[in-house]
């Protein structure tokens, strides 16, 4: 099964980060750490700034085929553009900028994003952090050029070895360190070398369709951190309960439940409207406990879905649509491919698990856009339910249009959000 975590391949052409942006990023020195959050804007003023959507989408829509689609959205060129729900921060911005820091979450929401994500573990002493893995330090924060944190990873790096045709490898999770020593931590562009024969470069390997422009030392943020910026940029949030990677009960006490529960504690204790958030998780039981146990909570959980990753899974899926339904849940949310097939003239048209979905009463929400780089050969994973039909840049507009008007769904994940705002800007969602 392909978890959400390893869809982006790093084994392709790499672009190399400077060696010397690595090992300043966060060697220990307290004069590179991260600056601390701002203060939140007036009540007033949050979230009144102006969205800003930069040139990507204007690039997307010249890049289509010619016809209405094309027309309706060159039409909508000079906007106005809005902030909408229906673009959501995947990770924040990460296509350009490190997931989950506090710079990727800004950018979303200046492009428009109305949710923005916060994926949710927990370090050694049982702090919440925005990481999208319990288990990726190593890919996406400089921990490997820290020596007395990096020798506290589960796994300490590795150099590949050509000989014995073994990849270089490394494995450092939350639960390796303490909240304090987390927060010495610099986030960095999602990525890691097999080719390497040091530290460095491993670390140095952001894809070409990716940029370190703006990768010099990424914010990290705890959930609750996540939480106050969120509010002062007058977004809402999406959640989303990790997938613990060590043995739960963690320490042989701290249960799955009480994982759960802390996270939508800190809401409460933030006074947060539980209709502004959207708890999600991709284990189903996480979702039923919100729904028993903090129903308000729980009335907008979403259960991420995965299970369409096999022929077997997607049936079991669609057959048992109505079964979720009856359970209490309202928001389902598999990868894209899921909602779309091809018709008998090689149109994007929605799937069986689309109109299951529909005909069961549920809402959709889909991931990810903009997570695929350069759709020439068809998209790779996201797209390949429909992959004879893409071969464009364009087509990222296309696919978007048919999960809005014919699936029918109320929001899309995206690396880019400002993509989704421009559409949903012109097509008045």
């Amino acid at each position: 099964m392909i978890r959400k975590s390893a869809r982006l391949s790093t084994a392709t052409a790499l672009v190399a980060l400077p060696v010397a942006a690595l090992s300043a990023c966060s060697s220990g020195d307290e004069s590179v750490q991260p600056a601390p959050l701002p203060a939140p804007p007036a009540e007033d003023d949050a979230g009144q700034f102006s969205v800003q959507l930069g040139p990507r989408p204007y690039y997307l829509v010249a890049d289509m085929e010619e016809g209405e689609l094309k027309e309706k959205l060159l039409s909508c060129s000079e906007g106005p553009f809005q902030r909408t729900d229906f673009s959501i921060g995947h990770r924040g911005a990460c296509m350009q900028f490190p997931e989950h820091t506090r710079e990727s979450y800004e950018a979303a929401a200046r492009m428009g994003a109305g949710i923005v994500e916060c994926d949710v573990t927990f370090t050694k002493d049982r702090k919440l952090v925005c990481r999208h893995a319990q288990c990726d330090l190593h890919t996406t924060t400089n921990i490997l050029t820290i020596p007395e944190l990096a020798e506290k990873c589960s796994e300490p790096f590795a150099p590949a070895d050509a000989e014995a045709g073994t990849p270089a490898s490394a494995k450092c999770c939350t639960s390796d360190i303490t909240l304090a020593e987390f927060k010495r931590l610099c986030g960095k562009m999602d990525s890691a070398n097999p080719d390497a024969a040091t530290a460095l470069e491993y670390m140095a390997a952001t894809p070409t369709f990716r940029t370190d422009l703006y990768a010099s030392c990424g914010t990290l943020l705890t959930h609750a951190e996540s939480i106050e910026l969120f509010s002062s940029l007058g977004v809402k949030f999406t959640p989303e309960l990790k997938v613990p990677e060590v043995e739960m009960p963690y320490e042989g006490e701290y249960e799955q439940q009480d994982f759960a529960q802390q996270m939508i504690d800190e809401y409460k204790a933030a006074d947060i409207d539980p209709k502004q958030v959207f708890a999600q998780s991709f284990s189903l039981d996480d979702v039923l406990y919100w729904l028993a146990r903090e129903p308000e909570f729980g009335a907008q959980a979403v259960y991420l879905d995965e299970r369409v990753d096999t022929a077997e899974g997607y049936e079991e899926a669609v057959s048992g649509m109505q079964r979720l339904a009856d359970q209490g849940v309202k928001i389902i949310a598999p990868p894209m491919f899921a909602l779309v097939t091809l018709d008998g003239k090689g149109r994007i048209v929605p799937s069986d698990y689309a109109e299951a979905a529909k005909a069961a009463g549920l809402d959709i929400i889909t991931w990810t856009l903009e997570r695929s780089g350069p759709l020439a050969s068809g998209g790779g994973y996201y797209y390949q339910s429909v992959t004879d039909s893409i071969d464009n840049d364009g087509d990222t507009m296309v696919m978007l249009d048919v999960l809005a008007r014919d699936v029918g769904v109320r929001g899309v994940f995206s690396d880019w959000p400002a993509t989704v705002t421009y559409y949903a800007s012109c097509m008045g969602l």
